[in-house]
């Protein structure tokens, strides 16, 4: 059973895909070589590539606990990395989500297909923020997380062929509502799609495709037709 909040679960299962479709268009612009990184001038560099970055927080694996940057006393919320992250913690006010308020999260009961519940925290803080995407700056003892919030940085765009992996990516990280995960996403990228009995129906220009879940909810299957090709089909 899952430590996290339904609150959390539910918004994590509404951006999951988004997030990691944009962490894959990252990974394609910014090279992961030899980094430095400079929080108070808010810079990342890698590969010869530097961006604009936030500090989100920090995941310590002896203790297995997610500090947010705005409750570590070496940056604190004045800080200049640190603020524009500040909403997040508003909206977990507001919504009721206790992840995004409570300064130092235990994630010492996660045991899911993430390497650590950190990763997931950074997801779900990421989405929050949208931008370019999220990078794990790993230092002795844990790792921080850090928001690329750079215009430089490309924001993924819409391509139907990876939508069934990412899909069913996102639902083993965030299973909370898979057609919620699904429709998120065709709204992120304003493709038209009408929900039916067991289906998600979507017709983007490339043609349509039909998502299939069970009675549970549960994703089941993809099928999808694109114009001048062959029907393709994923059960």
């Amino acid at each position: 059973m899952s430590g996290f909040s339904p609150a959390f679960e539910r918004l994590g299962a509404a951006l999951a895909a988004v997030v990691l479709q944009q962490q894959e268009t990252l990974a394609e612009f910014l090279p992961r070589e030899d980094w430095s990184a400079d929080l108070t001038a808010r810079s990342y560099t890698s590969g010869g590539v530097t961006v604009r970055v936030t500090l989100l927080g920090s995941y310590a694996a002896r203790e297995r606990t997610w500090l947010w940057g705005w409750a570590n006393p070496q940056f604190g919320e004045d800080h200049p990395a640190v603020a524009p992250t500040l909403r997040i913690r508003t909206l977990g006010a507001r919504l009721g989500i206790p992840e995004f308020t409570t300064p130092e999260v235990d994630l010492g009961w996660y045991d899911g297909p993430a390497g650590h519940g950190g990763e997931l925290m950074a997801m779900a803080a990421g989405g929050v923020l949208a931008g370019g995407g999220y990078i794990g700056a790993g230092y002795d003892g844990g790792s921080a997380y850090l928001h690329v919030d750079d215009e430089k940085a490309p924001p993924a765009a819409w391509d139907p062929v990876p939508v069934p992996r990412l899909l069913t990516t996102a639902v083993s990280l965030f299973p909370a509502d898979p057609r919620l995960t699904l429709a998120r996403f065709l709204s992120h990228h304003r493709v038209p799609y009408r929900e039916g009995d067991g289906v998600l129906d979507l017709t983007p220009p490339e043609g349509p495709a039909r998502a299939h879940f069970d009675g549970l909810g549960r994703f089941t299957g993809w099928e999808s037709v694109l114009v001048g090709a062959r029907p393709a089909a994923l059960a």
